[in-house]
């Protein structure tokens, strides 16, 4: 089945093999075990039940990173097309999530979102591994399309990493309002900091979504077509829900379990929108 969207045209399939393709399954191993090893080293430096090393995580993480990278390079560029079906896009969005996550993390206290992300991005490359081809297009791409792309990523990326945040920080009120001393808390920023590093994260998510959803109506024929239409109307409800926790932010000061709530909401809306219309389209509606 093809599937048109702006000047690009999508070849949807419902499974198809490629050499290269199966050369992505070791470094996927390896990398799911990797991060599975790192997260649990900052699990267990957290909990204090063993001393480790920063440097250890550090190393294991990297390493991950790398193998990371090459799935993603192996299964998403396929002699001269790129593969954005179901499967294969989990790798290339927890990648950047990871990515963004290491770098930001030198600047905000948010390394201990590890824990969270890295078990994640684990399954996520060996789905992407092992998972079938569903969605091909040529790789040619206007400068108009490709800043739509890359844009999307990177805010469900940054989002991803402000919804992590969000739960941490309501674990952490949890535990401040019931008088809870140990585990969490007595290794976390304080809250404020922390209340802090989830609107930067939630500001850089909204421009980014600001500019994937303006790049999409601009460059894209029909944005608003039969098997778009769910994915824009999503993605600009989630935006005017953490543009609202914003304002709120600004003029009344909302804080806390108000801006979680608001986070979990508005990124449950854009799994919905980025995975739930993929799911639909290529993995529902392509059979008939």
């Amino acid at each position: 089945m093809n599937m048109q969207i702006g000047k690009k045209t999508f070849i949807i399939l419902q499974t198809s093999t490629n050499p290269k393709l199966m050369t992505s399954v070791l470094p996927a191993v390896f990398a799911s075990l990797l991060y599975l090893g790192a997260g649990g080293m900052q699990l267990m430096q957290i909990s204090q039940s063993k001393n480790i090393k920063v440097r250890s995580v550090s190393i294991l993480s990297s390493i991950a990173l790398v193998c990371h990278a090459m799935v993603v390079w192996q299964t998403i560029y396929i002699d001269g097309q790129f593969n954005l079906g179901f499967y294969k896009t989990w790798a290339l969005i927890f990648f950047v999530i990871n990515l963004s996550g290491i770098i930001l993390s030198r600047y905000r206290p948010i390394k201990n979102l590890l824990i969270i992300l890295f078990p994640l991005s684990g399954i996520a490359v060996l789905v992407s591994a092992f998972g079938p081809n569903t969605l091909i297009t040529d790789g040619s791409y206007g400068i108009g399309l490709a800043i739509h792309i890359g844009s999307s990523i990177l805010a469900y990326s940054i989002l991803t990493i402000a919804a992590a945040q969000a739960a941490v920080l309501a674990i952490q009120d949890h535990h401040l309002k019931n008088r809870i001393t140990s585990g969490l808390v007595r290794v976390m920023p304080p809250l404020q900091l922390m209340e802090a590093t989830l609107f930067e994260l939630i500001w850089i998510g909204v421009v980014m979504l600001t500019l994937a959803i303006s790049t999409g109506i601009v460059f894209m024929e029909d944005i608003f077509s039969q098997h778009l239409v769910h994915k824009t109307v999503l993605s600009m409800f989630a935006w005017l829900i953490f543009s609202i926790l914003l304002l709120g932010r600004h003029q009344l000061g909302w804080r806390s379990l108000t801006a979680v709530r608001f986070t979990i909401t508005g990124f449950c809306l854009l799994i919905l929108a980025f995975f739930g219309s993929k799911l639909v389209l290529e993995l529902v509606l392509q059979p008939l």
